[in-house]
């Protein structure tokens, strides 16, 4: 019998061949943890006495959620990382080095490897072929200090997506497409693996915001074969030696198998307070929502590409006098791209706020926290209440594009309308 994706990573890694529903051990590449759950890793890495990790140049501690740090509380739980950091030899990723998801594609992560994150989008991983998922602080612990974890194999869920994506639409559009269609809860602990043409003809950051959100359905992970732009990817980081080429059986066996016509997706948007809740943005009720916030950045579309989309639209205007635009690069790599290319400049002239790369204004923690009743259009991945840093915030979901248009706007608007 033929294995997935997910199959196939976890055979290897656990030394037997697997499938769905079984449970292995299996050793792990790579670790993350962020400032937000890192601290509790560490104390429980004190509380066992175990003085190091297992492979400290594949376990980093990232500084990204809050980033410059705006309490003394935190400030000390970065003491703290720095500290391990310091004596067991492993990475830190320091303030306004960027989002630990993006960071650890730019630097450690390879195709085929197993990568464990103290985060739930630690699933982005699988835009180039590996196996990535997020675990809680004190199982990530373990897996720092032994080099393993146990996990049950997930069932495979496949979307085979075929054609050309009309005009203003967005890998972005894909996702919330599908997670609207299936629902929050539609892919509880399965793998998602996503295939077909369209993904083939995306690069690897454009396929990234898949696997990322593919944890909003409740997935163990999101997958993508790795393939010739793969290697692109791999030979832009700096890694073009440790590239593999890992795909499906074209015997393996699927939970199901869904197929979408690209043609068919147009624009969307989730509204408040799930991501399943959405509109594709002409329907009624996208008119006349008006919007007082608009943030581009995250893991989620903080990349080069989504500046681009939002810096071509926004070049030569203004943003809407009753709405704020934040802008913050997912790395610092993704920031000095956008500064040599002059977005920045863009995005400054036409009224945005650029913060430090990291995870801003997404976490809730600082860098645009929502007043009460206000509105905020994110091109993030989560839109719960309270997400924001105020229960009384609503938080709309969509792409560079739609966040651009609707910065111009000042109300939820269509991106066709801009390009």
């Amino acid at each position: 019998m033929g294995q997935t994706l997910v199959e196939k990573i976890l055979s290897a890694h656990a030394g037997q061949s697997l499938q769905a529903g079984d449970m292995a051990v299996c050793n792990v590449d790579v670790c993350l943890t962020q400032d937000g759950t890192g601290p509790l890793a560490v104390r429980q890495i004190e509380k066992l006495g175990i003085e190091g990790v297992k492979n400290p140049e594949k376990t980093v501690l990232f500084i990204d959620h809050a980033a410059p740090s705006p309490r003394k509380e935190l400030s000390n739980d970065h003491m703290l990382l720095r500290a391990f950091a310091e004596k067991t030899g492993s990475q830190l990723s320091e303030i306004g080095d960027g989002v630990c998801h993006q960071v650890i594609m730019e630097k450690y992560l390879n195709p085929g490897e197993l990568l464990i994150g103290a985060d739930s989008h630690t699933c982005t991983g699988g835009a180039i072929g590996a196996f990535a998922t997020g675990m809680g602080s004190t199982d990530v612990a373990v897996g720092m200090v032994f080099g393993k974890t146990w996990l049950r194999v997930p069932e495979t869920l496949k979307f085979v997506i075929n054609g050309t994506l009309p005009l203003g639409v967005y890998s972005k559009d894909i996702i919330l497409h599908i997670i609207g269609m299936i629902g929050a809860d539609g892919a509880t602990y399965k793998a998602m693996e996503f295939a077909g043409e369209t993904i083939e003809r995306m690069t690897v950051p454009e396929r990234m915001v898949l696997p990322n959100m593919a944890v909003e359905a409740g997935a163990k992970c999101g997958l993508i074969a790795s393939d010739a732009m793969t290697g692109k990817f791999m030979e832009e980081m700096g890694r073009k030696e440790l590239f593999t080429l890992v795909k499906a059986d074209t015997d393996a066996v699927y939970e199901r198998v869904y197929e979408l016509d690209a043609a068919e997706i147009s624009p969307t948007v989730s509204f408040p307070h799930t991501v399943d809740n959405t509109r594709t943005i002409d329907h009624d009720d996208c008119l006349d929502v008006s919007i007082q916030q608009v943030f581009i950045g995250t893991c989620t579309n903080g990349r080069i590409e989504d500046l681009r989309i939002a810096a071509a639209m926004l070049k030569g205007q203004k943003i809407h006098h009753g709405t704020r635009l934040i802008v913050t690069p997912a790395s610092r790599r993704v920031y000095g791209q956008a500064l040599r290319e002059g977005l920045l400049e863009i995005f400054n002239d036409a009224g945005a706020s650029i913060n430090t790369p990291g995870c801003g204004a997404c976490v809730g923690v600082h860098q645009g926290i929502l007043g009460d009743g206000e509105r905020c259009l994110a091109t993030q991945n989560r839109n719960f209440q309270g997400r924001m840093g105020n229960v009384k915030g609503f938080i709309y979901l969509g792409s560079p594009a739609t966040a651009a248009a609707t910065a111009l706007a000042g109300k939820l608007a269509d991106p066709r309308k801009y390009l």
